[in-house]
């Protein structure tokens, strides 16, 4: 890293010019040209600060990130502990504990990047935008109708019947909360006097798993379609019935061994997680279960403000956009007859409103939303992302778009594939984990919009394996990072357009029978409808 020079030969010269004009000015002219110096030299000095600020800001927090992990999990191998007790650290290495991942007290890379001013001025730029958008529909509105309409009606209808979604909620809450918990608990009191370690193992896993499997499995689903929830309300159960399941199986996994392990003494009861600390877990930003995390020391009240009302602009954002850039082209008033080059038009004018509403999700729920949850539980470790908008192939783009799924992802399916496995078929393991994470967000869109159209399913499973395996880390080029930029603006314009015209399929052409291939056929490449 390189900062510019003065020219010495300049200093000189100037210094023998004012050495000349001070022997032969008066000391009015001296201090003048004195003060003219200094203020060019303080101006020199300032840009030499703020260019070296522009380099080093982008590269000293991930640096410090890497270092502090490196030395934690180096101290890990050098003295791993079992039952207490150090092990010989001449062991190989896969007999050596791992904790997979380590949590350590640092900021979100977003919040970092906002203290730059040259990275703020992006961030003003969405609010003008945002500004314009609502200056757009305000002037629409008073052509239209002569007077200024203030409606989200369909912002209301979105998030409609709360009060269902609300008691949905707390009854997967509570079970999550005491059902695994006092499971776990009955497990581990009888497990090391038990005479059928393994019979007791697989029946308490059996009957838990029924549990879960009614209880978070069936009853989101029936609650979504018995009552006819609307779109935002039924995301909002069925998100959080993902999130439920995923936390519940991360304290059970990690808490299982630990359990196991311990051998108590004679006399002594085995130790348990409290429960205060697996409340804790339910509600702080990761998916990855331990008894303690990296706390603050204060909650910054003017930052869950600011916080706070940065998520509602963005709800309102996807409102404007919903509004403004897709419903003009997709609602049945402006159907048009289906051809090759309709279906091209429609792809390309949704890759606008599909990109923004990216940028928006990430930002509303990855940035805001969840450190916002990690600054009122003081969650000091605030690594939810990484800088994906820099990634030159699609395997560091899936690593560093959402770290929390992706931890979980990483510690309870590929390495644990690969444990089972004996460190064999990491290309399967690999795979399997984009199979089930796809499904799993395909599930999500399908009780989401309440029809089933594959297309996050194809894109992912498909190409994303595809372009996972050709655009691998070995790709650094910028070129590479302009690929994988496009190929996310085709691939949301295509998920916006497909999904926007099904919906409206769905509405103006109803399934006529309920057998499973008129469910499973999508309704707008059969419906027809015109004005």
């Amino acid at each position: 890293m390189t900062t510019p020079e003065t020219p010495n030969r300049v200093v000189h010269r100037n210094i023998k010019t004012h050495q000349s004009e001070e022997l032969s000015g008066p000391a009015g002219n001296r201090n003048n040209v004195l003060e003219e110096d200094l203020k060019q030299w303080q101006k020199h000095a300032q840009s030499v600060k703020e260019k070296v600020l522009e380099q080093v800001q982008g590269q000293l927090s991930d640096l410090l990130d890497k270092a502090l992990t490196e030395s934690v999990q180096s101290f890990n191998q050098i003295q791993p502990t079992v039952n207490g007790k150090t092990t010989n650290k001449s062991a190989p290495r896969s007999q050596r504990t791992d904790d997979g991942k380590v949590f350590v007290a640092r900021p979100s890379l977003l919040d970092e990047l906002f203290e730059i001013n040259h990275i703020r001025t992006i961030y003003h730029m969405f609010i003008a935008v945002l500004l314009i958008f609502c200056l757009s529909t305000l002037a629409v509105d008073f052509i239209d109708q002569g007077r200024i309409v203030l409606e989200f009606d369909l912002l209301f209808f979105a998030f409609g019947k709360l009060g269902t979604v609300v008691w949905a909620w707390a009854v997967m809450f509570f079970y999550t909360l005491l059902v695994p918990y006092l499971t776990l608990m009955c497990w581990g009191s009888l497990y090391h006097s038990f005479p059928s370690k393994l019979g007791l193992s697989l029946g308490t896993g059996l009957i838990l798993s029924v549990a879960q499997t009614y209880v978070l499995g069936l009853f989101p689903i029936f609650v979504v379609v018995q009552y006819q929830l609307p779109p935002a309300s039924r995301f909002i159960v069925i998100l959080e019935q993902i999130r439920f399941l995923m936390k519940s199986y991360s304290f059970v996994r990690e808490t299982g061994p630990v359990i196991m392990r311990n051998i108590p003494k004679e006399g002594e009861s085995p130790r348990f997680p409290t429960l205060s600390s697996y409340l804790y877990f339910l509600f702080c930003p990761t998916l990855i279960y331990r008894e303690s995390y990296p706390r603050n020391t204060h909650i910054r009240w003017k930052y869950v403000g600011t916080t706070t009302g940065m998520i509602l602009g963005c709800l309102f954002y996807a409102y404007f956009i919903l509004v403004r850039l897709c419903v003009p082209v997709f609602r049945p008033e402006t159907k048009q007859p289906f051809s090759k080059r309709t279906m091209v038009l429609a792809v390309f004018n949704s890759i606008l409103p599909g990109i923004m509403l990216l940028l928006l999700c990430f930002f509303a729920f990855l940035h805001c939303w969840l450190n916002l949850f990690g600054e009122l539980l003081g969650f000091a470790d605030r690594m939810f992302y990484k800088d994906w908008w820099n990634s030159t192939s699609f395997a560091n783009y899936y690593r560093t778009w959402n770290v929390v799924v992706h931890d979980w992802l990483y510690q309870y399916g590929y390495r644990d594939f690969l444990l089972l496995s004996k460190r064999k078929f990491r290309t399967a393991a690999m795979l399997s984990v984009f199979i089930v994470s796809a499904v799993v967000h395909e599930y999500a869109l399908a009780i989401g919009f309440g029809f089933f159209y594959p297309v996050m399913f194809f894109l992912f499973a498909v190409f994303g394996v595809v372009f996972n395996f050709a655009m691998n880390d070995k790709r650094q080029s910028p070129v590479f990072n302009v690929i994988m930029w496009t190929s996310l603006f085709l691939g949301q314009g295509v998920q916006v357009c497909l999904y926007c015209q099904e919906w409206y399929a769905q509405i103006h052409c109803p399934r006529t029978e309920n057998s499973f291939w008129e469910m499973v056929t999508p309704r707008s490449w059969t419906c027809s409808y015109q004005r």
